[in-house]
């Protein structure tokens, strides 16, 4: 019988993962082959020129840009702050004269004769590769960064805003099916990853926003209730650099929707183990999604995978519906008929059966499901 395969997301208890951390432009690798790192150490690091101001001396000082030079009062290379003098006229007779103040803390780049520029030099700004997951250096990246080797637990998400996160795991919702309110989230999960069971609410996000929390995993999310978190549509391909002071993760997708069980036990089995998210989540070609992962210290190796090789489907494989009118729904492959059937469209398609957690077995469309991979 022919195999088939469909994309899926990981959901592992037992992970070798490399992750590869590296500046945007060259810079200075902080650490050798072999170092052991934690989440917070800095991997490479790399220094970015500051913004240049515009200050428009010769105009201010009523004086050709010709005669700019002898009036300045910091020379090209000198430091300058805000607010201090940087240029004063000759005035009248030795009176009346006129003084500019720099509006910016820097460095003085240019004096221009013929435009009467003066442009001023921000200080540089560090840019950190922090290793985010702790692990050890098993590759150095030259002028770049490393990657890091690590044993975890991973869980992939649907979609995700925010950047990288790192806190304890804090189980708010008891079961996968129960929401997420704001009188689950507790004053002592601050700086924690809260983990909820299925939508999480606008205003449990917004508690955890008010409690500092690092982040919130939950199954669901109303679209509408992100709009109203961020401020703004998203209407990009990949997402991450929102600054919204909390990273969100919803493990099925949009709408009232149930976490995964396997997902939720997984992740209720490490309550209190320190976890590192990202929220970062692209859709188009190269696709990223949001990941938790939980750092297993001491851990022995994971064995090798003994079930279908990634992506395939097979009798027994965990899959999520991703389509209605079944979407969100999780279950087992129970059957993979060989011939096309006839869809409720009338156009025919290879189909699967599901097996499914809640019960019940329904046939849809293979393009219709998402493998969950272990």
């Amino acid at each position: 019988m022919a195999k088939a395969y469909t994309p899926g997301l990981k959901v592992s208890a037992h992970s070798v993962l490399r992750v590869r951390r590296a500046l945007p432009t060259q810079g200075e690798v902080r650490v050798a082959l072999g170092d052991r790192v934690q989440g917070g150490t800095v991997v490479a690091q790399t220094f970015l020129e500051g913004d240049v101001t515009p200050l428009k001396v010769a105009n201010l000082l009523a004086c050709q840009p010709r005669d700019l030079p002898a009036l300045m009062l910091k020379k090209v290379g000198e430091a300058i702050a805000k607010d201090e003098p940087i240029a004063r006229s000759k005035g009248v007779f030795g009176m009346m004269k006129t003084e500019v103040k720099s509006t910016a803390t820097g460095t003085v780049e240019s004096i221009s004769d013929s435009s009467g520029l003066v442009l001023i030099r921000g200080a540089q700004q560090p840019v950190q590769v922090l290793a985010h997951v702790p692990g050890r250096v098993v590759e150095v990246l030259p002028a770049e960064g490393a990657v890091i080797e690590a044993d975890a637990a991973l869980v992939q998400g649907i979609f995700g805003v925010g950047g990288e996160a790192r806190g304890p795991l804090a189980l708010a919702c008891r079961a996968a099916e129960e929401e997420l309110h704001e009188d689950l989230i507790k004053p002592e999960m601050k700086g924690c990853v809260i983990i909820g069971g299925a939508r999480m609410t606008a205003k449990a996000i917004a508690r955890a926003k008010q409690v500092g929390a690092a982040a919130v995993v939950s199954g669901g999310i109303d679209d509408a209730d992100l709009r109203d978190f961020l401020g703004f549509d998203l209407g990009v391909a990949i997402t991450g650099s929102e600054k919204c002071g909390l990273t969100l993760i919803v493990t099925e997708g949009f709408g009232d929707i149930a976490m995964a069980r396997r997902t939720f036990e997984l992740l209720a089995g490490h309550q209190g183990r320190e976890a590192c998210v990202n929220g970062a989540t692209q859709i188009r070609a190269g696709v990223m999604r949001p990941e938790i992962v939980i750092p297993l210290d001491g851990a022995p190796a994971a064995a090798a995978a003994t079930g279908p090789v990634d992506g395939e489907l097979a009798i027994g494989a965990p899959v999520r519906i991703i389509r209605d009118p079944h979407f969100g729904l999780i279950g087992k492959v129970a059957g993979l008929p060989e011939r096309p059937a006839v869809l409720d469209s009338g156009s025919k398609a290879r189909v699967l059966e599901v097996s499914l957690e809640k019960g019940g077995t329904v046939t849809v469309p293979r393009a219709n499901v998402e493998r969950i991979e272990g």
